[in-house]
């Protein structure tokens, strides 16, 4: 009787610790929003795939920035000059709308390409700073995709190509202001003292896709021009981490506000292309483009604006050694085709992670990231201290060793090299306090499942 009543008790208790932690109101401030914990799933994940498509794929001039260095403040020559060359004297942006077509947009293919990179989840820009929304948005009348253009919800038809095709997590970019829109100017002229633009567009489209969409990332931007508290962005947050349908496993980047950048937020974006090169203790991401000078499609680019998979994966390595995801952004054309150029750098992708992926998905920092005397070496650990993974971005040439300065042996250290048949490769300890030496003499390299960034699996190591 005395143990079923203990151990009846035991179990409420333990009941209602968790009912506590799952029912945990976030106020909204800043605070209390950054008490919430990092859902693991995000940084387990590693890799996701960005991608930029909208409207300004159909001029495809320069850049995903096409209108506003049209039309803005300060209008760009050459963009001017295509623009007088090409299109009548009375041609608007809006002009472009019906010839945004997507006729060859099959978002069963773009699930399967994704999949096969070795991503663990894909964001899409729902809504970029032109104002045109890639879903039949209830606040967009006549400016998205079912109205104008394709006549499709291209964000539902992906949403559910990645849902029912993979086990990637789908998740949502959204530019919080937009350059030309009436009313965000009008707030902007009154030196954002009213906020008829985020109380009456804004806050409103972003809880329309949470609810309709259930994004579980959310990736803010276009927010520098004004203050958080403009944005209402704490409420917003409050909201989504307590009310809304992916509250438990949702994240959000930092961009909420002019002043918020690498201070709050889920995870760090700072700046794009954000890659340090050290450790940075909160979650972070790095954005970055293979189109080394857009992030949208551009017709124009040659072959040297793309990265090799060589410089592809130095990113990728390391941003994971210093604590980051990486996020690898691709455009899709007008059409709806992601350029065989894009395919090929995600394939390849997912080729070497085939191979290389336990160095990579769920593991942590190592005490050194970047090694010692080595430059071209990075690091990873597994969660349980178990193995430490070295990364080598380039195989020395004229030499059959390979020297680490950062790592301590001992009798029981054995290194292996993923991809490789053999059971362990042989090293001995480097001369000094530290460090060993790896003999590579006897690998082939052509016979390697890996053709790029060779990892070396170290067990029995510390720092």
């Amino acid at each position: 009787m005395y143990y079923c009543m203990a151990k009846l008790i035991f179990v409420a208790l333990l009941f209602c610790s968790f009912l506590s932690v799952s029912e945990q109101q976030y106020t909204p401030d800043w605070t209390s929003l950054d008490t919430r914990p990092l859902p693991r799933w995000y940084d387990e994940s590693k890799i996701g795939i960005f991608l930029h498509w909208g409207l300004y794929s159909v001029p495809a001039i320069s850049s995903e920035w096409m209108w506003w260095n049209w039309q803005g403040t300060n209008p760009v020559e050459s963009i001017v000059a295509y623009m007088e060359k090409n299109y009548p004297p009375d041609w608007t942006y809006a002009n472009f709308g019906p010839q945004f077509r997507a006729d060859l947009y099959d978002p069963n293919e773009w699930a399967d390409l994704f999949a096969a990179s070795g991503a663990k989840y894909v964001v899409l820009t729902s809504k970029h700073h032109e104002g045109y929304a890639m879903w039949p948005s209830t606040f967009n009348f006549n400016w998205n995709s079912m109205h104008v253009g394709p006549k499709r919800d291209l964000l539902g038809d992906l949403a559910a190509a990645i849902r029912n095709r993979t086990n990637l997590v789908f998740g949502l970019y959204y530019s919080l202001f937009e350059w030309f829109n009436p009313v965000y100017l009008q707030d902007k002229s009154n030196n954002f003292t009213t906020q008829y633009f985020p109380e009456t567009k804004t806050l409103p489209e972003l809880r329309e896709l949470v609810e309709t969409y259930k994004p579980e990332i959310v990736w803010s931007d276009g927010e520098w021009e004004a203050r958080d508290t403009y944005w209402n962005a704490t409420q917003f947050l409050a909201w989504l981490y307590n009310e809304s349908p992916v509250k438990d496993t949702v994240v959000v980047n930092d961009r909420w506000g002019s002043e918020l950048l690498c201070k709050h937020g889920d995870f760090y974006t700072c700046l794009d292309r954000f890659n340090p090169g050290y450790l940075i203790e909160h979650k972070w991401e790095n954005a970055f483009t293979i189109d080394k000078r857009a992030w949208a499609y551009r017709p124009i680019a040659n072959i040297e604006d793309y990265m090799t998979i060589e410089e592809l994966l130095k990113e990728v390595v390391t941003t994971i050694s210093t604590g980051g995801n990486a996020l690898v952004n691709v455009g899709p054309n007008m059409h709806g085709k992601i350029p065989p150029i894009f395919q090929e750098r995600l394939r390849q992708m997912g080729s070497w992670l085939q191979v290389n992926g336990e160095a990579i998905y769920a593991t942590k920092p190592w005490e050194y990231q970047n090694d010692t005397i080595n430059p071209n070496v990075w690091y990873t650990s597994s969660q349980d201290n178990r193995f430490v993974y070295a990364f080598l971005l380039i195989w020395p040439k004229d030499s059959n060793e390979i020297i680490l300065g950062a790592p301590l042996s001992s009798s029981r250290t054995i290194v292996t090299l993923l991809g490789s048949n053999a059971d362990s490769v042989p090293w001995r300890v480097a001369s000094g306090d530290r460090g060993i030496v790896i003999d590579v003499s006897a690998i082939k390299l052509h016979l390697l499942q890996s053709e790029w960034t060779w990892t070396f699996k170290l067990e029995n190591i510390s720092g």
